[in-house]
């Protein structure tokens, strides 16, 4: 027998009404020509509004027209797979726009029964969530910038890119302290369609700028069309069409650096989060430029520092230079000749600069080297020559302590090395001689060949070069000869002067 139907169970009308009761906020079914056959709104929905209203009425006489063209292809796609249809839309209401989720379901006779269920605080928290992220990982660059020492005009660019876009700002401009002047200087700018601000130079106290930078205070002004006189400093400003104008003081160790400008062209209501967060990012760009700015004169102390070690280390050699008349002006030549030769050998630009310092040192030994056989008018002894030739050990003996000569030691040692084996002080062979060595080696015979010595004239370049051509592979490398030969025929220094400056600037 069939069973008795359970005559407390709710029928389907009331187990409708309770589904929607405790899901949605919005329900309605459309029949084919997209009438509203049934609404139902929860009376806790901002959408609440008497379903007499809505019954029997077409949906494009309700409902905005961009909802109603999707929610018509909607209802066709559902009726065609016959499956459930979700998708997200934002509808205007009083309080403001809301997201609803709809979902459609569709039944024979062309109906289709609509439920919409409102997930703005969703999206909302959604939203949230991905702003702080975004938030974290402009902190986190910034970080970076503070960490790795980066250039100041990368870090200032790139505090510039956070700023404009975790805060929705259109444009913004970092203007720097000049500490002696104490004057704000414009250092870079972002969002401009003008160059309005890049002749900016303001007194502590002067315009707005001026004003946070010495309060020490965010300003805010929330309608710069009201009040132009401060940025008179510009003739163009009025052609950016600002609105909104922020200006915060860069501080870093109680220290103000400068200010950051932020404009937006329509009108904006920061919120104490928004303002939270400027000053947060503020702090973080003060702190990062701060660390730049101490990189960059470090890199410039170095410089300096090295500058005046080689203006040493020349005195040095100029030093001996005078001691020895004969020699003046030889080191001079073949440091420049030996680094053209390295850069056609293509040496690495870093290697020049301890390359370049060996060359100038190559005979600061000799200054050990008594007068009765260093200036002797004629040719030594064995004897003198056994001391003679100690002047490589001797420069290493006193360059070893200098740690930033250590590098540069192999041509002071090595320079009289020869390829065969037969030189000194080591008797090194072939490629066991440091290339520097071997480089510096034919240099310094060519200029001692073609210069005038007491005990014989000086060879012409001819004559030279014929010997240069004999040695290769006894005295010098058989690799180097044909490059120094190639370099001869070259004007002297390819349009650019071969100093220690230029090594710098390209690398070394």
């Amino acid at each position: 027998m069939p069973t008795e139907p359970n005559r407390n169970l709710p029928d389907a009308a009331q187990k409708l009404e309770a589904m929607f009761q405790a899901f949605a906020d919005i329900f309605f079914i459309l029949d084919g020509d997209f009438r509203i056959l049934d609404y139902k709104v929860n009376r806790n929905s901002q959408l609440y509004d008497s379903p007499l209203k809505y019954l029997n009425r077409a949906i494009q006489d309700v409902f905005p027209e961009e909802i109603v063209r999707r929610l018509t292809l909607a209802v066709a796609n559902a009726h065609r797979t016959g499956e459930l249809m979700c998708e997200t839309y934002t509808l205007p209401l009083p309080s403001g726009e809301h997201t609803f989720e709809i979902c459609l379901a569709s039944f024979e006779g062309k109906l289709c029964m609509v439920f919409g269920r409102d997930i703005t605080q969703h999206k909302q928290a959604e939203l949230e969530a991905r702003r702080q992220v975004d938030r974290l990982a402009a902190l986190r660059a910034i970080d970076l910038a503070i960490t790795s020492g980066l250039d100041l005009n990368l870090t200032l660019s790139m505090i510039l890119s956070q700023v404009t876009a975790q805060l929705n700002m259109d444009a913004a401009v970092i203007l720097m302290l000049d500490l002696h002047a104490q004057v704000l200087e414009y250092a870079a700018g972002l969002g401009f369609h003008t160059n309005a601000l890049q002749h900016t130079r303001l007194r502590l106290g002067e315009g707005y700028a001026g004003k946070a930078a010495l309060d020490r205070h965010v300003l805010t002004i929330p309608n710069l069309k009201t009040r132009k006189t401060d940025f008179l400093r510009s003739p163009v400003f009025s052609k950016e069409g600002f609105v909104a104008y922020n200006a915060v003081p860069l501080i870093a160790k109680g220290q103000v650096l400068g200010v950051l400008e932020i404009f937006k062209r329509s009108s904006h209501e920061p919120s104490p989060d928004w303002m939270d967060f400027l000053n947060t990012l503020a702090g973080q760009a003060a702190v990062a430029i701060e660390n730049a700015m101490l990189f960059k004169s470090l890199q410039r102390s170095n410089i300096e520092l090295t500058l005046a070690y080689d203006r040493t280390i020349e005195g040095w050699s100029h030093a001996l230079d005078l001691r020895d008349k004969e020699t003046e002006g030889h080191t001079k030549r073949v440091v420049e000749m030996t680094l053209r030769l390295a850069r056609g050998r293509r040496l690495a630009e870093t290697d020049m600069v301890h390359l370049r310092r060996g060359a100038i040192l190559h005979d600061i030994g000799k200054v050990a080297i008594p007068d009765s056989i260093l200036l002797k008018p004629g040719p030594l002894t064995d004897q003198e020559w056994e001391i003679m030739r100690q002047h490589p050990l001797i420069a290493v003996d006193m360059l070893t302590p200098i740690t930033y000569l250590v590098p540069a030691l192999e041509i002071p040692r090595s320079h009289h090395e020869k390829w065969d084996g037969s030189g000194y002080p080591d008797k090194l062979a072939g490629e066991r001689i440091p290339l520097p060595a071997r480089l510096f080696a034919v240099v310094d015979v060519y200029d001692a060949l073609t210069s005038v010595r007491p005990y014989r004239p000086a060879w012409t370049e001819s004559e030279a070069l014929d010997y240069i051509k004999t040695q290769s592979g006894k005295h010098f490398d058989p690799s180097v000869v044909p490059v120094f030969l190639n370099i001869l025929t070259r004007p002297k220094y390819n349009g650019r002067e071969e100093n220690f400056e230029y090594s710098l600037r390209k690398g070394g």
